[in-house]
C-alpha cells in the first residue's frame, strides 16, 4: 500500500514537473518569435506600423490561460473544488444517482 501512495505521488509529480515545462517551453518560444517579429517590423518600417502587436496579443491571450491552468490560478475549478466533486462521484456510485438541483 505504501508502495502504491509513493508510485502515486511520484506520477503526479512527474505529471507537474511536465506541465511547468511545457509552459517555460512556451514562454521561451512567445519571447524569442515576438522579439523576432519585432526585429522584421522595425527593419520593415520602423515603429511607423506596429503589426507585431497583434500576434503578441494574440499568443499572449494563450499564454495568460496556459498559465492559469499550470499555476491552478482557475477561482472555479479549485483543487478544491475537484476534490468535492472526487466525493461526490464517490458517494453516488455507493448509494446510486441523486437528483441534480443545482449547475454544475
Amino acid at each position: 500500500m505504501e508502495d502504491f501512495n509513493k508510485e502515486n505521488k511520484y506520477l503526479k509529480a512527474k505529471k507537474r514537473v511536465e506541465e511547468l515545462k511545457g509552459f517555460y517551453s512556451n514562454l521561451i518560444a512567445y519571447v524569442i518569435v515576438i522579439s523576432f517579429l519585432a526585429g522584421i517590423n522595425y527593419y520593415t518600417s520602423g515603429w511607423n506600423h506596429l503589426w507585431f502587436l497583434w500576434p503578441a496579443f494574440g499568443w499572449g491571450i494563450g499564454i495568460v490561460f496556459h498559465a492559469i491552468g499550470v499555476f491552478r490560478m482557475n477561482p472555479f475549478l479549485s483543487k478544491d473544488w475537484e476534490q468535492r466533486k472526487i466525493n461526490e462521484f464517490m458517494q453516488e456510485d455507493e448509494t446510486g444517482p441523486r437528483k441534480r438541483q443545482r449547475w454544475e
